[in-house]
């Protein structure tokens, strides 16, 4: 069976699903009501992993998408040791998508030139962001931050550069999601409900890398595809 095509009102529940807790997670969030960002925070990637899984996605991604549960859950502790923990969770996701990039870069891959610009631009900004919060973060926390760091911007370059527009846009707001965290830890001024908008970034970043990936495998697999429609109507 097709898993593009098996069970398609099950996936779109789930969708559905992950979609209404995101809601009523950034509601929460907004007005303030912490029972509920406690409730529906951890349910956001395994509705999202079952949706992908059901779709048909390479392992690798589900593994990216439930280390993302595991940093979203541990975070909700404001404890020191539990955010490493959930940096430790979310670095082990980047090393799946970055495993995942390597081996489904699809035909929306960069050109040469195009790609070592955008390699450059994501190097600057990089060394930009960990210069300029080095020295307001707690000293503890210098060291992880900026390797943490290096391999969310690892991840965000190489989707935009092997995977195409959708995918890149997701990497560079899961940037922006975990710098407005970093702004925070080192105590910078943040935009009002700051928490509101990293769960918005961070929300659309893992829903279109998961879009991104997808729509790569599909593209990988219409030439199969077509192949054997023509295959099956030849006479």
């Amino acid at each position: 069976m097709n898993p593009r095509t098996a069970h398609p009102a099950v996936s779109r529940a789930l969708l559905t699903g992950f979609a209404l807790a995101a809601l009523l997670d950034l509601l929460s969030l907004a007005v303030g009501y912490d029972p509920g960002h406690i409730v529906t925070k951890p349910l956001l990637m395994p509705l999202l992993a079952a949706y992908a899984a059901l779709r048909g996605a390479p392992r690798l991604l589900v593994a990216a998408l439930l280390c993302g549960w595991g940093g979203d859950t541990l975070l909700l502790s404001d404890a020191d040791a539990a955010f490493l923990a959930g940096m430790a969770c979310f670095a082990a996701g980047h090393l799946c998508y970055l495993a995942l990039f390597r081996t489904y870069g699809g035909p929306k891959r960069a050109p040469r030139m195009r790609a070592g610009l955008l390699v450059a631009g994501y190097a600057v900004a990089l060394a930009s962001t960990v210069t300029l919060l080095w020295p307001d973060l707690p000293a503890d926390l210098r060291v992880p931050v900026a390797g943490y760091s290096t391999l969310l911007t690892a991840m965000a370059c190489a989707a935009a550069t092997r995977l195409g527009l959708v995918a890149g846009v997701g990497g560079a707001l899961f940037m922006v999601s975990d710098t407005l965290i970093a702004t925070g830890v080192a105590d910078w001024p943040q935009p009002p409900r700051p928490d509101s908008w990293i769960m918005l970034t961070y929300v659309a970043a893992q829903f279109l890398l998961v879009q991104g990936v997808l729509g790569t495998l599909a593209e990988r697999r219409a030439p199969g595809a077509a192949y054997r429609e023509v295959r099956s109507t030849t006479p």
